[in-house]
């Protein structure tokens, strides 16, 4: 059965793709799980059209975030956590909190551990052709 992808989905494709799954897999779980949709004409124009626009909004997207990595380099951010006298943090900063105070997307800061101590990071970021890093700060509260 020829069915159109709604999100990426392990193995199978990329959101907006047109592809042949079994029969069973489609009727049972891809289309009840909106993964995805039978692929009619007007659901393959859909496609191509949100397709069209998800390029557009990923192009600036890009742009949004190389300009602000570029801001960030010049700049420091600074995250204040509680924290024992010996600087370790009673809680952890995580991908998440870095992405909220530096207001970029989560998954463009490639972070491999969370930090749990007072000082200064170098984080690194990656979004689609664009990489760079920038420097966070976390001091006690």
């Amino acid at each position: 059965m020829k069915v159109i992808l709604l999100r990426d989905v392990k193995k199978m494709g990329r959101a907006h793709e047109e592809i042949e799954a079994k029969d069973g897999y489609a009727l049972n779980f891809l289309i009840p799980q909106k993964l995805a949709v039978a692929a009619t004409a007007h659901a393959k124009q859909q496609a191509q059209l949100r397709l069209r626009q998800a390029g557009a909004r990923k192009e600036i997207d890009a742009a949004l975030v190389s300009k602000r990595i570029t801001a960030l380099a010049e700049g420091q951010v600074i995250i204040k956590k509680k924290a024992n006298e010996k600087g370790h943090l009673y809680d952890a900063v995580d991908v998440k909190e870095i992405a909220e105070a530096a207001q970029l997307p989560a998954d463009s800061i490639k972070l491999e551990k969370p930090i749990k101590e007072l000082g200064v990071f170098d984080i690194p970021v990656a979004f689609g052709d664009q990489f760079g890093k920038f420097s966070i700060t976390i001091e006690a509260e």
